[in-house]
């Protein structure tokens, strides 16, 4: 029963973490469509703590879904801030 519990957690957890990188897309089709809709001081942010994270897991946790969902999260972090950046020197 425990590793029952353990798989639904984990899937549970995986598909929370998709639905959370597809919820980036309306900030990413905004940025494409140059409609400045992110702050480019809050991605930054969130891109570094991210990258750490992702660091974390990698070398310390060593699990498979966490790195993976994580990763997940930091390419969405990553193609905003890029985006946001682009739009700020296209409309210099």
């Amino acid at each position: 029963m425990e590793n029952y519990f353990i798989l639904v957690l984990t899937f549970l957890y995986s598909i929370g973490w998709i639905v959370t990188f597809i919820w980036f897309f309306p900030t990413m089709k905004d940025l494409w469509y140059k409609k400045p809709s992110a702050n480019t001081i809050t991605y930054i942010v969130r891109t570094i703590t991210t990258f750490f994270t992702s660091l974390y897991g990698i070398f310390i946790l060593k699990d498979l879904v966490f790195i993976l969902v994580i990763n997940l999260q930091l390419l969405a972090c990553l193609i905003v801030l890029i985006l946001r950046i682009r739009l700020k020197y296209i409309q210099q």
